[in-house]
């Protein structure tokens, strides 16, 4: 498709308006490519990398679709974790800001099932979850689906790797025969394909990957001593000096023991991993993307549906098992035209296959090279302030800066991100002013509303 303008495709004004207030200028590839099919209603299978845009690529389709008078679930978003669901929910609500009174559920495992079966008894629009517990509302009967119209399977490949080919199958024998099917994946294997020719009808094959802007990424390879490496982790951070480094480790007994170090060498930093709770998996990723925690060590759960915006540098702890793994991961960073940087640190015994992964030429040093930076300090500048009000109290962004910039008397440029969810709000604030904050909003409130307010540790 030639023309990269949404005006060219059939939407309507409010869809358009609402797309140029959000900065949609133009269509990525994946989105050019996509969405005349998605809006013919047409089966469609996609390979794009992470980041090019694919969200809006199904979600403009889905809600082009929707009867805001019919009250049943329309369409059905699969994803693989619990990260990327919550991202494509929010990303579809930034969508339908035109629209009113539409309802978008997320359902995803980690969480108390009763608040979600309450919020089923109100159907909405669309869904969005995980397999697991997806198929958990299906069988008990608190989600039906027999009205759906669209079914998307988002990371596609993503979902085969961590073994949801069962519980998909099953959700599909919920789905009615007669719906369009679509497919993104990053990947585009043997199984992706079985797969798509067991679930789809005559899928359009669209293939982006080659056509997107390359991510300007300077990769970095160091062979390092096994028993140095987390030293030299800390010396990769202190000659880079990035403002904030995700390190993905291969295993969560590595992701603990990274995280142990860095916090003991001068270098705050959290861990993400399978066996966090959801509350606290919330809590380290608020504080990841309002720049409160500068380091973020992560397993592969958050390789993807992570999205940090101006992500400076990424750290492979060990080398990624497969290529794939290594291009996901490296991809959270240089984005937005923006340089990023990629290092990765291997043993000797890695050599060949450190060599053999990457396409292209890269630079291979020695781990020795690195110099042995004593005293280096690594801290956010920021802490996350908690105010105990969110969206179930009409709170928005605007109230709270307001407060502080007001009655509190904070500069606007001494506050950071505001998110807002259900029934918190998280603020980040320069460290030094967020007892004033506390003491302000406690005194003041938000609004004419006095509300708990407390600093997330």
């Amino acid at each position: 498709m030639s023309d990269l303008n949404f005006s060219s495709l059939h939407l309507s004004k409010q869809v358009l308006a609402n797309l140029e207030e959000l900065e949609y200028n133009q269509m990525t590839p994946v989105q050019a490519m996509s969405l005349p099919h998605v809006l013919q209603n047409k089966d469609v299978i996609a390979q794009a990398k992470t980041g090019s845009g694919k969200t809006a690529a199904f979600g403009i389709g889905l809600l082009n679709k929707i009867v805001l008078t019919d009250y049943t679930v329309q369409a059905l978003v699969l994803c693989p974790t619990r990260e990327l669901a919550d991202q494509v929910t929010k990303e579809l609500r930034r969508l339908a800001r035109f629209t009113q009174n539409i309802k978008i559920l997320t359902l995803c495992g980690g969480v108390a099932i009763g608040p979600q079966i309450k919020s089923l008894s109100h159907p909405a629009h669309i869904v969005v979850g995980t397999p697991g517990r997806i198929l958990k509302h299906l069988d008990k009967g608190y989600l039906h689906i027999d009205e759906l119209q669209t079914l998307v399977l988002d990371e596609a490949d993503r979902m085969l790797d961590m073994g949801f080919v069962e519980e998909i199958q099953k959700v599909m024998a919920f789905v009615p025969s007669k719906r369009q099917t679509l497919f993104f994946s990053a990947t585009y294997t043997d199984e992706i394909r079985k797969l798509s020719e067991s679930l789809q009808n005559n899928a359009v094959n669209i293939m982006t990957v080659h056509s997107e802007q390359p991510n300007k990424i300077a990769e970095h390879f160091y062979d390092v001593d096994g028993d140095k490496m987390l030293k030299t982790v800390v010396n990769v951070i202190a000659k880079f000096k990035p403002d904030n480094v995700l390190v993905f480790t291969n295993t969560k007994i590595d992701a603990k023991q990274v995280v142990k170090y860095l916090n003991d060498n001068g270098i705050e930093s959290s861990t993400l991993h399978g066996d966090l709770e959801q509350y606290q998996r919330n809590d380290v990723l608020v504080k990841f993307s309002n720049h409160t925690i500068p380091v973020l060590v992560a397993t592969d759960v958050a390789a993807r549906g992570l999205y940090i915006k101006e992500l400076s540098m990424v750290i492979n702890y060990g080398l990624p098992f497969e290529r794939n793994v290594y291009t996901h991961r490296i991809g959270r960073t240089g984005r937005a035209g923006k340089t990023g940087i990629a290092v990765t640190l291997y043993t000797g015994k890695q050599a060949h296959k450190a060599k053999d992964m990457i396409n292209g030429s890269r630079i291979f040093e020695k781990g020795s090279v690195l110099k042995n930076e004593i005293g280096f300090i690594l801290k956010a500048n920021n802490g996350t302030l908690v105010i105990e009000a969110g969206k179930r109290n009409k709170l928005r962004p605007g109230d709270i800066l307001g407060a502080l910039t007001g009655d509190v008397g904070l500069n606007g440029k001494q506050i950071g991100k505001i998110d807002i969810y259900d029934k918190q709000s998280y603020v980040a604030i320069e460290r030094g002013l967020i007892n004033k904050a506390i003491k302000g909003l406690k005194s003041q409130g938000i609004k004419g509303k006095r509300f708990s307010v407390w600093i997330m540790k």
